[in-house]
Parts: structure tokens; sequence; C-alpha cells
């Protein structure tokens, strides 16, 4: 077919694709302005339209910015809010616990002031007076010996007594200077009380102070939050991308953890529950061993909540305290006996084993093999395993609601980078298809560039006739046109 058409004007194929050519060239010159604005048009069209796209895109990439922007301070927001009223938990705890007893203490406290103010009073030194009669005795005792024995003996007589005086008045001020050391001795303990009072009354203190500049703290990024500050924003952003890694890298531990479990549970199921039976493309036992796990897992989450360390069912944490309590007894109750129900498989699997390895030595006529003297350490491992690992995956619930609070900032910014993205290649399109409009108008002309050539020397030889060559001739035509 193609050949007959290319060699309908001559039997040689040259010669016929030269007129074929030249009939394309000559049509092509005449619809030249037509082909123009096709293209042209078709160039601006997608522009446009890309550009359209682009501004729609760019639009919901502001509107998905601005809403990510309110699910980040909503968080944060929430996240500050626990913050704080722990805090207030811990204020009251302490108001609570310390304070409450402020008043006796400060009962106790002024009662020690007074029973050391009244042994300070008592073991004040003040030093006995001698006599009164004394003064009168040392006076006549001054009297100057006139040689009469009588006088010397009494004047003896009175010293004496002066010397007796004395010493019954230093054997009195010695004891009553051993009773004010006993009172300074017995008011050393009474210090010492109200020393660790008054430290237990600045430990109180000082608590209290620390408790509140943590509440400053937390109420400034409280208030940044409230008012939308761009700063704010990223942190919770960045804190947000590293809980979405490190939870996923917790979650992912924990599947291991879980396939581990199931390996343990799965044979003895098989012998329960029977290893012919299948629903759907899965055996009977295999199910029956994930919804073990499974409830495990709900029950460790619904102990989390019952504990108020996980939010993710606001309908446990509103419930009262009583009701709580209840149902955090009976979620672990459950989870000890799942534990012990797995431990107990975990044993029985290990059996299983045993009876399967010398089934298959007898089978293959090799005696019967003696039984292993440390075999029970496996034994005891795998039920070890069995029993921890239902508690271990009941912390799921922790880094679960981690990833899911975080997953909503991460998804966001993914469909950020999306948006934008696609608008990018939009704007690129359509600045391409507009200048690849231009080049494909300069391919076309460069295509029929031989009429085009034609059409130039034409033109240009009418209007070198149609223009005068000399001044003569111009200054001619300009008279005549002036007359």
């Amino acid at each position: 077919m193609f050949n007959e058409i290319l060699t309908v004007w001559s039997s040689q194929p040259g010669i016929s694709a030269t007129i074929w050519l030249t009939i394309l060239v000559f049509v092509a010159y005449l619809a030249r302005n037509p082909a123009h604005a096709l293209i042209r048009s078709t160039g601006r069209a997608i522009y446009f339209a890309c550009r359209l796209f682009a501004t729609s895109l760019r639009h919901l990439e502001t509107s998905l910015q601005r809403r990510n922007k309110e699910v980040v301070l909503s968080l944060g927001q929430d996240a500050c809010e626990r913050a704080i009223e722990r805090e207030f938990h811990r204020v009251n705890a302490v108001v609570t616990r310390d304070l409450s007893a402020y008043p006796a203490l400060h009962r106790q406290i002024s009662d020690t002031i007074d029973k050391i103010e009244e042994d300070y009073q008592a073991a004040t030194d003040a030093p006995p007076l001698p006599p009164a009669w004394l003064e009168a005795v040392d006076s006549i005792a001054s009297i100057p010996r006139t040689g009469d024995a009588t006088v010397c003996t009494i004047l003896d007589n009175i010293g004496k007594t002066l010397e007796g005086a004395h010493q019954e008045t230093q054997k009195a001020y010695r004891k009553s200077t051993l009773e004010r050391h006993k009172l300074l001795g017995a008011m050393q303990p009474q210090w010492r009380n109200l020393g660790q009072s008054l430290t237990r009354v600045k430990e109180t203190i000082d608590g209290l102070e620390e408790r509140s500049t943590e509440i400053d703290k937390q109420m400034k990024s409280y208030e940044s939050i409230r008012n939308g500050e761009d700063t704010v924003t990223r942190t919770l952003s960045s804190s947000s991308l590293t809980q979405f890694f490190i939870s996923t890298l917790v979650l992912v531990i924990a599947v291991f953890g879980g396939l581990i479990n199931f390996q343990l549970i799965a044979m003895p199921m098989s012998e329960m529950v029977g290893g012919t039976s299948y629903i759907g493309p899965m055996r009977t036992s295999d199910i029956a061993a994930l919804v073990i796990i499974m409830v495990e897992i709900a029950m460790g989450l619904f102990l989390m909540e019952s504990l108020r360390i996980t939010h993710l069912f606001p309908i446990i944490g509103s419930m009262d305290d009583k009701m709580r309590k209840r149902m955090v007894v009976i979620t672990f109750s459950i989870l000890a006996i799942l534990a012990t129900v797995e431990a107990s498989l975990a044993y029985m699997r290990d059996l299983l084993a045993l009876d399967r390895e010398a089934l298959t030595q007898s089978l293959a006529g090799t005696g019967i093999i003696a039984e292993a003297e440390f075999r029970w350490i496996p034994s005891l491992g795998q039920m070890i395993m069995g029993f921890i690992l239902p508690f271990a995956l009941a912390f799921v619930a922790i880094p679960l609601e981690s990833f899911i609070h975080s997953l909503r900032t991460v998804l966001g910014m993914i469909a950020l980078s999306l948006i934008h993205s696609i608008a990018f290649i939009a704007r690129l399109i359509g600045g391409s298809a507009r200048q690849f409009s231009v080049m494909l108008v300069s391919l076309y002309d460069l295509f029929i560039m031989l009429p085009l050539g034609i059409e130039r020397l034409v033109a240009n030889s009418i209007k070198r006739r149609q223009t005068p060559d000399t001044d003569a001739e111009r200054n001619e035509i300009y008279m005549e046109e002036q007359s």
C-alpha cells in the first residue's frame, strides 16, 4: 500500500518521493498561519491548564499545611496540658503529705523553742552571793591583833569560819554549774529536733519551688503553643518525627516478640484443636494461637488504659476510680491466666518435640535414645519465655499510642511533599509546553523554508520597486504631492 502511494507519480521512488515532499511543503506553506495558531494555542492551553492545576495544588498545600499545623499544635497542647496536670498533682501531693501537717509541725517547733528558752534561762551563769553577815565577820577578822590570846583565838575562829563559808560557796557554785551543764546537754536533742524540723520544712519549700519553676516553663510552652509560633511548630514536628521512628522501632521489636510467642504455642495448639482443620487458607491451630496473642495485647491495652498510662479510649479514662481499679484487677487477672496457659503450652511443646524426635529415630531403627542430663533447662527456658512474653506484649500499648499520634503528623508531611512535588511538575510541564510550542513553530518554518525564502525575496523586490532609488526622484514625488 505504501509502495503504491509512493510510486503514484513515477516508477522511480526517489522522484516520486521528491514530488510528494514538494506537495507536502507547498501544502504546509499554505497552512502556515493556521498551523502556527494551532501550535501556539495548544501550547498556551497546556501552559494555562498546568498553571491552574499548580495553583489549585498550591491552595491545597496551604490548606493542608494549616491543617497539619493545627494537628501538631493540638497534640503539643494536649501533651503540655497533661504535663501541667501532672505537675499540679505533684504539688497537691506535696501539700497533702507535708504542708497538711504544718500546723502540728509549727506547734512542735514552738514548743521546742519555748523549752529551749526555758532551759537557757535556767542555765544562765549566776554565781552564788556570799551571805550578808560575812561582811561583818570580815571586818572583825581584819582587826589587828594586840597579843591577847583570847582575841587571837576569836580571830582564828572567825578566819576558819570565813574559809569554811568560802568552801561552801564554791561547792554550791560547782553544783549549780553541773546542773547547768546537764540542762545544756538536755538541750542538744531539742536543737537537733528543731534542726531536722526546719530541714524538712526547707525540703518541702524547695520541692514546691522546683515544681513551681517547672510549671512556669510548661505554662510558657503552653502559651507559645496557643499563640501558634512557628518555632514551636517546627520543634513539635521534629519531636513527632522522633516519636514516630522510635515507636516504629519498638513496634517492630514487638512484632518479632509476637512471632516468637506464636512459635511457642503453635505446635501444642495443633494438638489441642487439631492440625488438619482449616479456616480458609490458614490452619485452625494457627488462628487459635493468633487469637490468644491478640487477646493478650488487648488485655494489655485495657490495662494501660485503666492505669491512665495511655489515652486511646477516653471512656476508660473517664471512669471513676473504683471502677477503674476493678478493671485493672480483671484485666491483670486475665493476662496472668493467659500467661500461665502459654507457659504450660510452651512446656507441652518441648514434650511434643521430644516425642516426635523419639518416634523419628525409632522408625529409623537407631534404637532408644537416652534422655539428656540437662534436658530440663530448655524446658524451663521455654516456660519462662511463655510466661514473660504476654506481659511484655502488654506494654505495646505505649508505643502504639505514640505511633498513632505521630503518624498523623508524618502522613501530613508526606502529603505536603507529594503535593509540592506534583505542583512543581505541573509548572514544569506547563512551561515546557509553552516553550515547545515556540520550538514547533520554528521547526515548522524550517520545514517550509524554501517557500518562505521565495516569498521573502518577492516581497523585498516589490518593496524596492515601490521605493524611489535616487534623491531627485524622491524630491519630484515630494513636489507633486505638495502641488
